[in-house]
């Protein structure tokens, strides 16, 4: 997808190979840069160099709240801090608590359970950027 004459970059971080291929695929056929990290520490170091201009992350990879420390990692970057943050999650199938994004614990501009249809994603990332 382009905007102002830019394809839109778009990261997408998550432990699930199989999910991450089915989004890939889905942000590729409309257009979009794409590129895939497996965990915190990778998405951290591909979002400094790749420069995305969203990035779509899930909570639980190696660690229960990777993506929750990750998320808090890059708004506390220079670089990094202002792009714009989904999160998906199904933690709540594993522990039930109320959330809404904020500007400490969970410092992300949309949170959405999965599972996302990944047409549905792609509407919520042409959303955030519009």
């Amino acid at each position: 997808m382009k905007t102002e004459n830019k394809t839109i970059k778009v990261l997408l971080i998550d432990d699930d190979a199989d999910l991450l291929a089915v989004n890939e695929a889905v942000f590729l056929a409309r257009g979009f840069n794409i590129q895939k990290a497996y965990n915190g520490n990778e998405g951290f170091e591909l979002a400094l160099s790749f420069k995305p201009d969203v990035i779509v992350t899930d909570v639980m990879m190696s660690t229960n709240s990777e993506g929750f420390d990750l998320a808090r990692r890059l708004r506390s970057t220079e670089g990094t801090k202002e792009i714009p943050l989904i999160m998906l999650t199904s933690v709540n199938d594993t522990v039930p608590f109320t959330y809404e994004p904020d500007g400490k614990f969970l410092p992300v501009d949309r949170f959405l359970e999965k599972p996302v249809a990944p047409e549905t994603l792609v509407q919520e990332v042409e959303k955030i950027l519009a």
